[in-house]
């Protein structure tokens, strides 16, 4: 599943900011793992795996625009 053709870059972001919000917020590997499988079907194991490296929201961004525009 990709999240290109199923949102609009406002809604990408407005979805990464929600979870990179509730991520630092984050205490226990068990609210890590309901984290994960609350955003994993709207953004994906690659979006939610660079947000947990600490890329950019923008960089997230940025990117899925840039493969948009490619396909």
């Amino acid at each position: 599943m990709t999240t290109k053709a199923m949102h609009s870059p406002e809604e990408l972001e407005s979805l990464l900011k929600e979870a990179a919000e509730q991520l630092k917020g984050l205490q226990t590997i068990d609210d890590m793992r309901a984290w994960w499988r609350k955003h994993y079907l709207t953004l994906g194991h690659k979006k939610l795996g660079r947000l947990l490296l600490g890329q950019s929201i923008d960089t997230l961004v940025e990117r899925s625009k840039r493969r948009a525009e490619i396909d």
